[in-house]
């Protein structure tokens, strides 16, 4: 991966060139004035104004369409268990493969074959470490909810936020604001309140064997805290098609051993109708646009901001209820969505999201001629490390 050297985000333009653009201006936030009931009010009400930049905009809506993404691959998966479907390995073996067949092509149409061969061989590792983690992360978290009951799992997935908070922070050195960890606090007590709700309305399940469903849980959330913080620390540095695509090829052949190994006996028995493939399909496009603009997320917020941003999925799992399967909605859900939202809103109170982490992103140039040695020197271009001619 290239070193992270500049506090600049190097931005394509038509031709394929990155250049500078200067973000390193440090981005302050109007004063709280305490001098009377009406100044507070005042600079409050102009501090919360401020927070709405384009930057901002898109970490709350984006992360609240991720989490939704997560909702519709959960009901999916969840029909596919009362279709007596239960193949982990299998299920996420058509996420990895999605993405797969869209961004690896992809890759090697910017690259050349060459210069992406110089990439796997260089670079390969490191995304197969981040697969495969990632490919554990959701095969124990699916085999949990078959030990444990829906409340300790939703409690125990949140220890997903701290890790992925501590691994930013040996990766990238990122700096935490005390509102930050405020928001942190009162997003965790925004899901203790769903959980109440999910505990109200009998929502929690039967628990076989729960020791065993939390432990699995416990190590679920854990990868997942490291390998989402892992995936930021790549897309800060490389294009987001290279890190997805290198993520989908790894992955899809780690789920496929894995498939192979695990449940190849049980594959030739599971129905496979034209239900179970609509419900794939649909469970394939969730996790695909998931993939997609997780990593988008990653660089404009946090890896940490996006897991706080899911825990509102249980909301719209309710919506969902509302409209598909005739739930009744306790009062407690729509307060507990409101907290969750308004923890998101406090976590850039002081901090913004331009300074969660620096990025320098080069984008490959294969086709062009060579460089101006004037232009190289002086930083006004930057080529890829993996561009080649063929």
């Amino acid at each position: 991966m290239p070193p992270e050297s500049s506090s600049e985000i190097k931005e394509p333009d038509e031709a394929g060139i990155s250049s500078p653009v200067d973000h390193s201006a440090k981005h302050t936030r109007p004063v709280v004035i305490l001098d009377s009931p009406t100044s507070l009010v005042k600079s409050l009400y102009t501090r919360f104004l401020s927070l709405w930049t384009p930057s901002f905009t898109y970490a709350i809506l984006g992360g609240q369409l991720l989490s939704f993404s997560i909702t519709c691959s959960s009901i999916a998966t969840s029909k596919l268990v009362e279709r007596h479907w239960t193949l982990p390995s299998t299920q996420t073996f058509f996420g990895y493969l999605s993405i797969f067949i869209v961004y690896t092509p992809y890759t090697i149409h910017r690259y050349g074959h060459r210069g992406w061969t110089k990439l796997v061989m260089r670079d390969g590792w490191k995304y197969f470490l981040l697969a495969f983690g990632d490919a554990q992360g959701n095969y124990l978290a699916v085999k949990a909810y078959s030990y444990t009951d829906l409340l300790s799992a939703m409690l125990l997935a949140a220890w997903t936020i701290p890790v992925c908070l501590f691994t930013s922070w040996i990766y990238m050195k990122t700096k935490y604001h005390w509102t930050q960890v405020l928001g942190v606090l009162i997003s965790m007590g925004g899901l203790c309140l769903l959980v109440v709700s999910d505990l109200v309305v009998g929502k929690d399940g039967h628990a076989e064997s729960r020791g065993t469903g939390d432990a699995l849980m416990l190590v679920a959330a854990t990868i997942f805290g490291v390998s989402n913080a892992t995936e930021e620390f790549f897309v800060r540095h490389s294009p987001l098609y290279e890190v997805v695509g290198q993520l989908g090829m790894w992955a899809t052949l780690v789920t496929g051993i894995q498939a192979f190994v695990l449940e190849r006996d049980t594959v030739a028995l599971a129905p496979w109708d034209s239900g179970t493939i609509g419900l794939l399909l649909i469970y394939a496009i969730a996790m695909f646009t998931f993939f997609s603009l997780a990593p988008l997320l990653f660089r404009t917020a946090s890896s940490s901001y996006l897991n706080m941003s899911l825990l509102t999925s249980d909301f719209y799992g309710l919506i969902f209820g509302l409209f598909f399967f005739h739930y009744s909605p306790y009062w407690l859900y729509f307060p507990a969505f409101a907290v969750v939202m308004s923890g998101l809103v406090i976590y850039f109170w002081h901090a913004t999201p331009e300074e969660q982490g620096k990025s320098d992103v080069r984008i490959p140039s294969p086709k062009l001629p060579p460089l101006s040695p004037s232009l190289v020197f002086l930083g006004q271009v930057q080529r890829d490390l993996y561009e080649c001619d063929e």
